[in-house]
Parts: C-alpha cells; sequence; structure tokens
C-alpha cells in the first residue's frame, strides 16, 4: 500500500473513531500533499510524499522551539502530537551503523578521494537514506569521511 493510500485510509479510522486532533493533522498532511501535486501538475509518488513529511516535521520542530521560548506549552502539546502522527508515515530509521556501511560503499563506488567528490557522494547517498536518516547528519558525515 502507498503511504497516500495508508492516509487516506488512516484518515478515515480517524473520522470513524472521532478522534479530532489525529483526524487533523492526518488532513493537514494531505492538504500538503494536494497543494504539492496541484502546484507542481504531478502525482506525488512515495519519495515525493516522503519529503513533504520532512518539511512539515521541521516546520513543527521549528515551532515547539518558538513556542517553548514563549512559555507556550499548551501550543508545544499540540504540535509534539502532530509529529508523532507525521512520524508514523515515516520508513524505519537507519541505525548509525548501518549509515556509515552505506556511506563507505557509496565512496567506494564513486570512487571519493577528497572533499571535491562530497557532491558525488551525496548524490548516490541520497536516494538511498530519503527518509531514514537526517541528511545534515549524513553531509557531516561525508565530510569528516572524505577530509580524513
Amino acid at each position: 500500500m502507498s503511504i497516500k493510500a495508508r492516509i487516506t485510509e488512516d484518515m478515515k479510522a480517524a473520522m470513524r473513531a472521532k478522534d479530532s486532533a489525529r483526524l487533523g493533522a492526518i488532513r493537514l498532511l494531505q492538504a500538503a500533499i494536494k497543494q504539492r501535486e496541484v502546484d507542481e501538475r504531478i502525482e506525488l509518488d512515495d519519495t515525493q510524499v516522503i519529503e513533504a513529511i520532512e518539511k512539515m516535521l521541521k516546520q513543527r520542530r521549528d515551532s515547539i522551539s518558538q513556542y517553548q521560548a514563549a512559555n507556550r506549552q499548551d501550543l508545544v502539546e499540540v504540535e509534539e502530537f502532530e509529529v508523532t502522527v507525521l512520524q508514523d508515515y515515516l520508513p524505519t530509521p537507519l541505525t548509525e551503523d548501518e549509515v556509515k556501511a552505506i556511506l563507505e560503499a557509496v565512496v567506494a563506488e564513486v570512487g571519493a578521494t577528497s572533499i571535491k567528490d562530497m557532491s558525488k557522494v551525496m548524490a548516490a547517498v541520497k536516494p538511498q537514506v530519503v527518509g531514514r536518516a537526517d541528511m545534515g547528519k549524513i553531509s557531516g558525515l561525508i565530510k569528516a569521511r572524505l577530509a580524513a
């Protein structure tokens, strides 16, 4: 089952269960997906849906830090709940050892020897880890590996 189909089924289940908080979070996700499909005139596949979810998660985390700074715990709780709902649709995260193994394989595959090859490595790694690892951390690991 595709992620979009799972989201739709979960929305129906939340409606039946009268779970308004979960339903609201799922509707926000569906709206973001639909908006991107309309804007770009395409049908999103699972990879693109994961990118949309990651973007929403980043927005929620930014909001949480802003609300905490403003001492608005009520809004923090709402955002944290939405984060948990959104994370349900992401694939299982990679462990640090799995990420390092992927990096080593890609570095060997593309023949990267210096920091100048970072873009090649990033381009090859990204499809393998999208939605399963933080690209900022991956970038740091690649820099450390190629600088050595």
